[in-house]
């Protein structure tokens, strides 16, 4: 699934949320006592949203991706990029102030990422993966479900579960990025930092957003369509839009050796 991402590489890009100002800037200023210019190393950069907030706020970056694909187009819009896995990627002598990951670091062996990190990061460097957390209105989150239930009445995937975004169902995962970084031995122990913010999703923006999401890359097109045919027809019933409320949520740690 991690690599399914690509097969619609600037819908991706053009659909998929941004992270919070108020982040970007404290993991940019969390780097820049290196120099006014810290080396950001951005981790599934996919097509370079993360990048270019970082290059945005002064920050030199430099971008990993296993999908040639999504590289590409992040190449497109400025970023450097190398296509590798970040667990089988040669540094080649590089460090880094800071090694951030949008989105991506579940897809990264939680263990064997925090050991790779520490390698790569100078003393006192900062781990800063970070998710955006959904929480749809209830009301439109049981409606979005029923609607793709639906659309796909023989697929065992949960589609409550997908909408019922909240901190609690992110609380296992987040944990075992923490306990990766804390096994390392090479770090501060782990903070979670936290930004709340929301953003209105019209109906063909939300449409435009579904077939980026893990539950929905590797549909066929037929398929899709009549998911996206079933969920328009519920934000249609509802006014045509919703306001999704996002908690950004990450988990940060300092490589040891810090002055």
């Amino acid at each position: 699934m991690a690599e399914s991402f690509g097969t619609d590489a600037e819908r991706y890009d053009r659909a998929r949320p941004r992270y919070p100002e108020a982040l970007i800037e404290r993991i940019a200023a969390a780097a820049a006592p290196a120099g006014p210019r810290p080396d950001v190393l951005d981790v599934g950069c996919g097509t370079g949203i993360v990048t270019r907030q970082f290059q945005a706020a002064g920050c030199r970056v430099l971008g990993i991706d296993p999908d040639a694909r999504m590289a590409g187009l992040a190449r497109q819009f400025g970023g450097e990029v190398e296509v590798a896995r970040f667990e089988e990627w040669d540094p080649a002598g590089r460090d880094f102030d800071a090694v951030v990951a949008g989105q991506a670091w579940h897809w990264v062996d939680p263990a064997a990422g925090a050991a790779k990190a520490a390698r790569v990061l100078r003393p006192g460097g900062l781990l800063a993966p970070f998710w955006n957390v959904f929480r749809f209105p209830p009301d439109v989150a049981e409606a979005v479900a029923v609607a793709c239930q639906r659309a796909l009445p023989d697929t065992p995937f949960d589609f409550r579960a997908m909408t019922n975004g909240s901190r609690d169902a992110y609380r296992t995962p987040f944990a075992k990025v923490a306990d990766g970084m804390r096994e390392s031995g090479e770090f501060s122990e782990p903070e979670h930092w936290e930004f709340d913010w929301e953003f209105f999703y019209t109906r063909d923006a939300w449409l435009d957003l579904m077939p980026t999401t893990g539950a929905f890359t590797r549909l066929p097109p037929d398929r899709m369509g009549k998911v996206l045919e079933g969920v328009g027809t519920v934000i249609d019933a509802m006014g045509g839009g919703f306001t999704m409320r996002y908690t950004t949520v990450a988990v940060t740690v300092v490589r040891a050796g810090a002055a």
